[in-house]
């Protein structure tokens, strides 16, 4: 005899049971300081592995640690009952690097609540995901509807280096019917969002030459190009006047479904006073639709030690968002391409590949995403959920696209417009963080349902 779905009522009042719980042990997480960067003390990520099992162990998931030449993920599992679906929830137990620990109010890896929100790195990103799944798995306790495989990545910040061998390793545990990937972020605090397209990455490094060593910077100056100069103006050429990007043969395009009203977007940003906006078009394809390109730091002498000479080599790391439906490896040619034709002065300029990642775009129609809208209405009070495009990558998600076809992939997120993730003062909503949980829940007694319609 199949065990009845818990009711709605009954899901509130077991997540409510729950939270206190689960903030405890959110708090724990938060407190191991997992970097899976190269340079930082790997021990940590092994930690932070055990203790997510640990909690897994405690759902009554059968569990392990897996690795396949990367940091350590965890996969816990749970058969269906008769008939349900299996659902693969996903999250990530690494966290960014704290960078300058002067701009942190309180110390990143001890979690501290001020005003509503739980503060400290991995808060929101994404520690809080994989407790919305812990949550939702305690709540139902030995009565869940469906089946379930938690797939807990390891190295997520540091590029997912190991996933795509770690997703073919185990490909039989983790197929399934439904993916919820806990890794993104709702529209507003009060506005759940599904996600449905990421921009794709190519993260590159340009090096300027124009000298073979350095030179007194009087008595050549003014014929000799120095090489710091040179690639000021090189990154000059990547955008026009406007501030859309300027290099030819990016995909870019119009026609996001909402708008983000100026004044909003300015105050999430942090815009100073006077800082206009970069590019055109409505806000939201600048982010979502069309491609960014970023200089994210540049090697050259320090100010307070460059000597009197002419710099002959100068550096700089870029970063281009593609749009949906641009290809990472077309984009890197592309930028290769115009960086070299618009070498100033016969200066020498070399490209050098980081990383990329592909974009994405989710079909989030049919009835999976239905019970996904109603489950988050439902813990919303009625609000109804935003399908939004995120102007970040998670290149991954095509790699879920490809290896499992037939899954609906749900993009959910625990973060909100203030969560700062990836930057100093990181931070969860708690209030926001509850409903997160109880959506969770319901879910997945809606696509039990579904399932069963079906």
């Amino acid at each position: 005899m199949t065990t009845p779905i818990l009711s709605e009522s009954e899901v509130r009042a077991a997540v409510e049971r729950e939270l206190p719980g689960v903030r405890a042990d959110l708090e724990r997480l938060v407190r191991i300081p997992g970097i899976a960067f190269e340079g930082f003390d790997h021990s940590h990520v092994e930690r932070s592995a055990e203790a997510v099992a640990e909690l897994l162990r405690g759902c009554g998931l059968d569990t392990r640690i897996v690795r396949s030449g990367g940091q350590p993920a965890v996969i816990g599992t749970k058969a269906a009952p008769p008939g349900a679906p299996t659902v693969l929830l996903y999250a990530h137990h690494d966290v960014q690097p704290v960078g300058d620990l002067s701009l942190w109010e309180s110390d990143p890896f001890e979690p501290v609540e001020r005003d509503g929100r739980l503060y400290g790195r991995g808060a929101a990103d994404d520690k809080a995901g994989i407790m919305a799944h812990v949550a939702a798995l305690r709540a139902f306790g030995d009565r869940l509807p469906v089946g379930v495989v938690l797939f807990i990545e390891g190295e997520e910040e540091y590029g997912s280096d190991s996933l795509e061998r770690l997703l073919a390793d185990h490909r039989d545990d983790l197929a399934s019917d439904v993916i919820v990937i806990a890794d993104s972020t709702n529209w507003d605090v009060g506005v759940p969002a599904l996600t449905t397209s990421l921009r794709g990455i190519v993260n590159c490094f340009v090096e300027v030459r124009t000298l073979d060593h350095a030179v007194h910077s009087g008595m050549f100056g003014g014929a000799v190009p120095d090489a710091l100069t040179a690639l000021v103006k090189l990154l000059g050429t990547l955008h026009d006047e406007a501030g859309d990007v300027a290099v030819d043969g990016l995909v870019g395009r119009e026609g996001a479904s909402v708008d983000y009203p100026e004044d909003r977007f300015r105050a999430e940003a942090g815009l100073v006073d006077g800082t206009t906006l970069v590019g055109t078009g409505r806000i939201t394809d600048r982010l979502w639709t069309k491609p960014a390109l970023a200089i994210l730091g540049v090697d050259a002498p320090a100010t307070g030690e460059a000597p009197n000479a002419l710099v002959p080599s100068a550096k700089a790391k870029l970063s281009v968002r593609l749009a949906p439906g641009d290809d990472p490896k077309k984009a890197y040619a592309a930028l290769t391409a115009h960086l070299e034709r618009h070498a100033p002065w016969g200066a020498q300029v070399s490209v050098t590949f980081e990383h990329d990642g592909a974009p994405c775009v989710i079909d989030a129609s049919g009835p999976m995403f239905d019970a996904a809208r109603s489950a988050f209405r439902t813990a919303w009070d009625g609000a109804d959920p935003v399908d939004i495009g995120v102007g970040g990558s998670i290149p991954f998600i095509a790699t879920f696209q490809e290896m499992f076809p037939r899954a609906a992939i749900l993009v959910t997120g625990v973060e909100d417009p203030h969560a700062r993730a990836h930057g100093p003062n990181e931070s969860l909503h708690l209030g926001e963080f509850a409903r997160v949980c109880l959506a969770e829940a319901l879910l997945l007694a809606r696509v039990a349902e579904a399932g069963n319609r079906a």
